[in-house]
């Protein structure tokens, strides 16, 4: 199990920020059940978002994807708040 370095994956995104982002999304994907786009050896979903971006099979066009929730079908809560009527 090789180390995957942050310089392992620069020249896959444009910066380290946009690294973080493109991780971040990744793993939480592959946690909430997403096969593993390279072979997972034991790793966390972390590890195996970086090894997907640093053998460019994961890049920052995953950041203009529709969240989860909405590819799922699922409805957004209604986050309106309630205002009390006073006839309580």
């Amino acid at each position: 199990m090789a180390r995957i370095t942050v310089e392992d994956c620069l020249d896959r995104v444009a910066n380290r920020f946009q690294l973080v982002l493109v991780a971040t999304k990744r793993a939480r994907q592959i946690e909430r059940g997403s096969s593993a786009l390279v072979e997972e050896e034991r790793d966390k979903p972390t590890v195996l978002a970086l090894r997907e971006i640093a053998d460019g099979k994961t890049n920052a066009a995953i950041l203009d994807e529709e969240p989860e929730e909405l590819m799922a079908g699922v409805e957004p809560e209604d986050e309106t708040p309630t205002v009390p009527d006073g006839s309580a």
